[in-house]
């Protein structure tokens, strides 16, 4: 998988379609895990610290720093069909390098913070070495 490139989850996308998510209202956040768990998109129930059967949380990178202090919110959510491909965009995501932050980001995780159960759409490589 190219990094950078979103993979959706099997689950998330079941989710879409059960109208669990709404894309236009709901708070969408971006959490940061190391390489310990490799998203797959099989991956079972995958959500963020609520309830579900992969908890992503868990695999957080330290948070200590002053540019990742925990999930980001995800700002500018857009769902729409671009070139006939439905396509979820978002304001880039920036932190600037900080020598307290952490060292072993492999994947970030986009979940739906509005529901209770945190559950995760997708996510992102962006080192699958950490």
């Amino acid at each position: 998988m190219a990094a950078g490139a979103m993979k959706w989850f099997a689950q998330g996308l079941l989710d879409l379609g059960n109208k669990i998510h709404n894309l236009s209202s709901d708070t969408l956040k971006l959490g940061i895990v190391n390489a310990t768990v490799v998203p797959l998109l099989s991956t079972a129930a995958p959500h963020w610290g609520g309830t579900g059967t992969t908890n992503f949380a868990t695999y957080q990178v330290g948070t200590g720093g002053t540019q990742y202090t925990g999930p980001k919110t995800l700002a500018s959510v857009s769902w729409s069909l671009a070139s006939n491909v439905p396509t979820l965009r978002a304001t880039d995501v920036s932190m600037a390098t900080d020598a307290a932050g952490f060292t072993t980001g492999a994947y970030g995780i986009i979940f739906n913070d509005t529901d209770t159960n945190k559950p995760s759409l997708g996510f992102i490589e962006i080192d699958a070495a950490g």
